[in-house]
């Protein structure tokens, strides 16, 4: 359940190795700098709690986790339920749910829920993310065109039309240094693939702020100095009153986080042809949170884009994740304090890119043209993140994608009434019109799951019983689980028999079903002897019994 990769790969550690995965911690540690700092103050909370967290949890995602290669740390998907979180609770409310989400997290992977959660519908993964994106890009555009504005309102629309009554604010350098920056991400890579375009832009555009002096809003103008220091750990004070206000905001960071964990875990495995252990990345990923919270940092998850950038650069091992973590403890110790001249349009520009490479267009717009459920589901939950709330969403999206679902499998769950001959049953030889029914006697096959969405089509079939038979055959060779509403419509059916002196043979039973009708007692209540394994067997047993109906007419 908890056996960590970090013991695993340290077994066969050798000088080579470490040498591969102290360059990847080293490059991940600079590519992780500015994205810690900008997750951060698009989270509302200011910037030293976003290298807090890529140093605390970040180190303890990789030596407790289930993953060789992954890299944890505060992420853009967090960006829109932190702010949220801070704007109603403050930061202390974020820092209890945080700590309440570590121990989600942890409860989670010690049930094994981590292969359940791996399974989410991707239209409504998508559907939040791009969603997620398409909020991350416009709360930027205050320090992108470095609008004067005294406070940039939470809601979406309110948003958008704060920024059109300030447009005449413009400030053209800030717009400029903006745009460059986005330049220099998206095309550094061409130049070189060693030092990420994020740092370049944020080297170059500090330089120029301070070297022209300027008139940009800074990191330092906004916030203060950033410290050198990491924080003591406080325990935060937790009444039952908080916990009630933050159970669903702790619930969506610990589900969200889970969610980009193990997403990215998977996405590692195809990297480096991997198998990572979803539960103990689950209860590595909790116990990160709770030391974030102890420390005053915001929740981490699995970073897909560092981690892929961990594995091209040679990192095989947690070690990297651990040299990442270092680094940016060193990077805060040494030079924390010049990080205040960083310009907040360089940042905003940086997180432009990000919120285009969380987007994902392509994907979103091949779901929207596909499936109309799944572009139900996408479109729903997108809106949803947009407009209302990402709880809200991921919520609203689970329960439609599982009515969509329900709905499938009704539509595939069939019954048979006697079939007519006229139906094409030529592939299959145990078709029931290939066998001689016997007069007195009806057959009910059962196709698909029998559960409650689908049990009301058998509840409408029994309708098409003309006259009470000697015998009723239920063939459910092809009814792979059945709920409790699916037992109780087969126990209403055998009271049914037992009152029309009708008798109930089951065929064909799979061995799970089998198993559902031996717990409810049903298999008791009809009889071992009328459930057969097969629809020849049941044929030859409904022989017998009507031999057997016969013999008590003459006698």
């Amino acid at each position: 359940m908890f056996r960590p990769k970090l013991f695993e790969a340290l077994k066969d550690y050798s000088r080579l190795q470490f040498s591969k995965d102290l360059m990847a911690g080293l490059i991940v540690g600079i590519v992780a700098l500015p994205l810690a700092i900008a997750f951060a103050i698009a989270s509302g909370v200011s910037p030293e709690k976003g290298l807090i967290t890529a140093i605390i949890a970040g180190f303890l995602i990789s030596v407790l986790g289930g993953s060789k290669v992954q890299i944890g740390g505060p992420t853009g998907a967090f960006i829109v339920i932190v702010f949220g979180i801070v704007n109603q609770h403050g930061v202390s409310g974020l820092i209890i749910a945080t700590f309440m989400a570590g121990i989600m997290l942890i409860i989670m992977g010690l049930a094994k829920m981590g292969s359940v959660i791996k399974f989410i519908p991707h239209p409504l993964i998508t559907g939040f993310t791009s969603g997620i994106a398409v909020i991350i890009f416009s709360a930027q555009i205050k320090d992108l065109f470095g609008l004067q504005m005294d406070k940039v309102p939470a809601e979406f629309v309110e948003k958008w039309i704060a920024y059109g009554s300030h447009i005449s604010t413009v400030n053209w350098i800030a717009l400029i240094i903006g745009i460059v920056t986005i330049v220099v991400v998206v095309f550094s890579s061409k130049v070189t693939r060693i030092i990420p375009g994020s740092l370049i832009a944020i080297v170059l555009s500090t330089i120029a702020v301070q070297l022209f002096d300027l008139p940009v809003e800074t990191i330092g103008s906004r916030f203060g100095s950033i410290p050198s220091t990491l924080p003591a750990p406080v325990i935060p004070s937790i009444d039952w009153a908080t916990i009630k206000s933050l159970l669903a905001p702790a619930f969506t960071i610990a589900l969200l986080g889970a969610i980009e964990s193990l997403l990215s875990a998977v996405v590692a495995d195809g990297m480096i042809g991997g198998n990572h252990r979803s539960n103990t990345e689950l209860i590595a990923q909790g116990g990160a949170n709770i030391a974030s919270a102890l420390f005053g940092g915001i929740p981490a998850t699995g970073a897909i884009a560092r981690t892929a950038t961990n594995v091209k650069n040679g990192g095989r091992t947690p070690v990297a994740g651990m040299v990442h973590a270092v680094t940016l403890l060193i990077i805060m110790l040494l030079f924390g304090k010049w990080a205040s001249m960083i310009p907040m349009a360089t940042l905003a520009g940086i997180l432009v890119v990000v919120a285009y490479n969380m987007s994902e267009h392509e994907t979103f717009f091949d779901i929207a043209r596909g499936i109309k459920s799944d572009a139900a589901v996408l479109l729903t939950t997108f809106f949803f993140t947009i407009f209302f709330d990402l709880i809200i969403a991921i919520q609203i999206g689970m329960v439609m994608a599982a009515f969509l679902f329900m709905r499938q499998m009704i539509q595939i769950s069939n019954v048979n009434v006697n079939p007519h001959k006229e139906e094409d049953t030529s592939l299959d030889a145990n078709a029931t019109d290939k066998f001689n029914i016997p007069e007195g006697v009806d057959v009910f096959e059962i196709t698909g799951p029998m559960f409650f969405g689908a049990a009301y089509k058998f509840k409408d079939s029994m309708r098409f019983i003309e006259k009470k038979p000697k015998v009723l055959i239920l063939r459910m060779r092809n009814v792979p689980v059945i709920d409790a509403t699916g037992l109780n419509t087969i126990k209403d059916v055998l009271k049914m028999c037992n009152h029309d002196k009708t008798i109930l043979v089951l065929s064909g039973i799979q061995p799970n079903v089998f198993e559902e009708l031996r717990k409810s007692r049903l298999l008791f209540k009809i009889g071992k002897r009328f459930v057969v394994p097969s629809f020849k067997q049941a044929l030859d047993l409904t022989q017998k019994i009507l031999i057997e109906k016969d013999d008590q007419k003459i006698i």
